[in-house]
């Protein structure tokens, strides 16, 4: 099946659709031990074990955060230092010109600024956000991905006619059903 749109972007495979998650994983399981590595699965809610077998890994968000938020404690602290100590020194009630407790809230809501930012902007490009269109939004019964249904997106395999596999690894009924989609 082809999913396309006057984009130009298309996608080339096979949609399974479950009701039930237990049904999905057990189909997840027989396409990874076939040899199937480009898949995608949409539900409408977080299925545990999905992340293992579609071999998912631990992003760097947690250490991007605190790098940022080292970043931007480093930066705050330096930029009151910079203004207070070398650019423009004023002795202001005999206090010491490096008052570094006093520079502490400043430095703090930079630091959770950048950390903030940061974090928001990595979280965005790890989950590839935004998406405002992709070709699989097209193919007929996706919408049901966030209401009731478990959807596994079988991407074709250059030079491969997969079809009398799939039909063995996914036989019709237990919840399933295989949409097909006109070009």
């Amino acid at each position: 099946m082809t999913v396309q749109r006057g984009t130009g972007h298309s996608l080339r495979g096979r949609m399974a659709a479950f009701d039930d998650p237990d049904a999905m994983l057990d189909a997840l399981r027989r396409l990874r031990q076939a040899g199937f590595s480009r898949l995608e699965v949409y539900s409408p809610y977080a299925v545990e074990g999905v992340d293992e077998l579609l071999d998912r890994r631990p992003r760097a968000l947690p250490l991007i955060v605190v790098a940022a938020g080292l970043l931007g404690a480093v930066g705050g602290f330096f930029l009151q230092y910079w203004g207070m100590v070398l650019s423009y020194p004023l002795n202001i009630g005999g206090r010491p010109l490096n008052s570094w407790p006093a520079f502490g809230p400043s430095t703090f809501e930079l630091a959770a600024l950048t950390i903030l930012l940061a974090g928001f902007l990595a979280f965005c490009k790890f989950c590839r956000l935004p998406r405002l269109y992709d070709p699989i939004f097209d193919a007929p019964g996706f919408e049901l991905a966030s209401q009731d249904r478990f959807l596994i997106w079988i991407a074709e395999r250059e030079g491969r006619d997969d079809s009398e596999l799939l039909q063995r690894l996914l036989p019709e009924g237990e919840g399933l059903r295989i949409d097909e989609v006109p070009a």
